[in-house]
């Protein structure tokens, strides 16, 4: 069982210093299209601040910076939204920044453990939450990489941010990552390789 853990503790070797440390694991490997499936519990990793996610960027950044090269966000959390899980792609096109971001939010009890997953093609990203299609994302017809950028390898992230942009948006309640922190725990990570044609 893997925790990752989000705690209120100073890191002096920061620049600037921080007041929280948590960890963002990267995976050696990369792939280009596959079925992902992450088992995870948010039992302890929902107080005001937390920004638990599963996701995934480009290794190479073919086609630029982000958003330009893509980003897909299997499964994030808030703790001002207990229970609404995110899944969600970034492109050029399609990006929060510019209003356009594709994405969908399906409710559940993030204190159990769910199976999160996607299941990614050379023209489309199904988002499921315990073998339950949520959201799709197709590729266009005709699409460039602005709208597609998912035509090359990408590497899986598991981390626990504390505030920022989107997980700050309404505080950091401080003593909620006190003692143990908040934590989100993984089961098991399984990653399937599509039959090749």
């Amino acid at each position: 069982m893997l925790h990752i853990r989000a705690v209120l503790e100073t890191y002096d070797d920061a620049v600037p210093p921080v007041e929280y440390t948590s960890a963002r694991m990267l995976t050696r490997l990369d792939w280009k299209y596959g079925r992902f499936r992450i088992r995870a519990r948010l039992a302890n990793c929902t107080g005001l601040g937390t920004w638990p996610a599963i996701w995934m960027l480009p290794t190479e950044w073919k086609y630029g910076g982000w958003p330009d090269s893509g980003e897909i966000d299997i499964m994030e959390h808030v703790g001002y939204d207990l229970g609404a899980v995110l899944g969600t792609v970034h492109t050029k096109a399609f990006n929060h920044i510019i209003g356009t971001q594709r994405g969908s939010v399906l409710t559940t009890h993030v204190e159990d453990w769910h199976v999160y997953d996607i299941l990614w093609t050379e023209d489309r990203i199904d988002f499921m939450i315990d073998n339950v299609k949520y959201f799709e994302f197709a590729k266009v017809a005709e699409a460039t990489s602005a709208e597609w950028p998912f035509d090359q390898n990408f590497h899986l992230i598991l981390n626990v941010a504390v505030g920022g942009g989107f997980g700050g948006a309404k505080g950091v309640d401080k003593d909620a990552f006190g003692g143990f922190g908040q934590i989100m725990e993984i089961d098991y990570v399984r990653v399937y390789q599509l039959p090749k044609d």
